[in-house]
């Protein structure tokens, strides 16, 4: 297998070949007695990673088996077991600028590419559509895989589409880089589009949106907001990255802020991840941050955190800072539970009051 293999780029690591110098401190491990104490945590609260790039990553893979180890890419279920990964959010990613008539065919496509990779692996994965699925994945020793976010792109601008969509398993929805949720906000047709999704339990990311998309989607939505890889601004100004005012809004609104564990929105090392989430937690408060791996997207992943195995030293860094076992469970897995079951009671309560819109874009948002 690995002949097949030799061509298809691995992600890379910072430090790892980068002519960096080798900084003592970057590189120091957890202490064994930290690292014993984030396995034995993470046996109770394992992960919900709220962003990955597998899907797409496999595409461009002639042959792999997750169940076995695949070296080519960040995750496989030896390594998810490792890291205590119980929930992933798997990415309908989209080629770049496909047109209107091609991104729902790519979208389509990853629903049916996730369908049968979880299905060719059934000892390992599990496809989901509520917490308690989550649970119950869980309790079987399976790895429980949630679809989404999908870009906005997707829908073509048609909420039809976007029933259609939610029908076949999508939980969450990235707003950005939609002709209804731009620089300058919401439109019409974008507000009607997340009382939709509050109507279906849908949860709007807006990762990457404007401030005002993010500030009118926090206060129009009847569910939580997600940010599924957003870090903070004050730290790195990075543009997906939030400031303290959105962070703020967020954690008011019981939203999740999910801090990417990529070098170029939260720095090269796991100690620089850490001050994101320490930054996060003190601004929005601790029921309002997760975590996003955002392995197999392309991204450069700091030291130490290069695959979905490396959670353990995330959390025993944590540790070290003085977080608490509560505020780590929320952390790894109570705040995506939480969110989820926040977005289903909303769901079920809408679908009594609410009829299935038909709105158009063309009838709102007419200049």
């Amino acid at each position: 297998m690995a002949d097949l293999q030799d061509d298809i780029p691995t992600t890379a690591e910072v430090g790892e070949d980068d002519g960096l110098p080798d900084d003592p401190f970057v590189r120091q491990q957890p202490d064994g007695e930290l690292l014993e104490r984030a396995h034995a945590l993470l046996d109770t609260h394992p992960v919900a990673d709220g962003y990955s790039g597998l899907p797409w990553a496999l595409r461009h893979l002639p042959w792999y088996d997750l169940e076995l180890g695949e070296a080519a890419i960040d995750t496989d279920v030896p390594r998810l077991r490792e890291g205590h990964v119980g929930a992933l959010f798997w990415s309908l990613h989209l080629p770049e600028e496909p047109g209107p008539d091609r991104a729902v065919t790519a979208a389509l496509e990853q629903l049916d590419l996730v369908r049968t990779v979880v299905e060719s692996h059934p000892e390992g994965l599990r496809l989901v559509r509520t917490a308690g699925q989550i649970i119950d994945a869980r309790n079987c020793g399976r790895v429980a895989v949630v679809l989404g976010p999908a870009p906005g792109a997707a829908l073509d601008d048609s909420l039809a589409l976007l029933r259609i969509l939610h029908a076949l398993g999508l939980r969450v929805l990235t707003l950005a880089g939609t002709a209804w949720a731009g620089e300058t906000g919401l439109t019409r047709f974008g507000e009607e589009v997340v009382r939709e999704m509050n109507r279906l339990g849908v949860l709007a990311d807006v990762s990457g949106a404007s401030s005002d998309t993010v500030e009118r989607t926090i206060a129009l939505s009847k569910t939580p907001v997600l940010c599924s890889r957003s870090a903070a601004r004050a730290l790195r100004p990075h543009p997906a990255n939030l400031g303290d005012g959105l962070l703020a809004a967020l954690g008011e609104a019981k939203g999740l802020c999910m801090v990417p564990l990529t070098a170029e929105q939260t720095g090269p090392a796991v100690p620089d991840v850490a001050d994101h989430l320490d930054h996060v937690r003190r601004v929005a408060g601790p029921e309002c941050v997760g975590l996003s791996g955002t392995y197999d997207s392309g991204a450069v992943h700091p030291r130490d955190l290069a695959d979905a195995s490396r959670y353990p030293h995330l959390i025993a860094e944590l540790l070290r800072r003085g977080w608490s076992e509560t505020e780590l469970s929320l952390l790894t897995w109570r705040n995506v539970q939480r969110v989820l079951r926040s977005a289903d009671f909303t769901a079920r309560a809408a679908q009594q009051r609410r009829e299935a819109s038909n709105a158009r874009i063309t009838e709102l948002d007419v200049s």
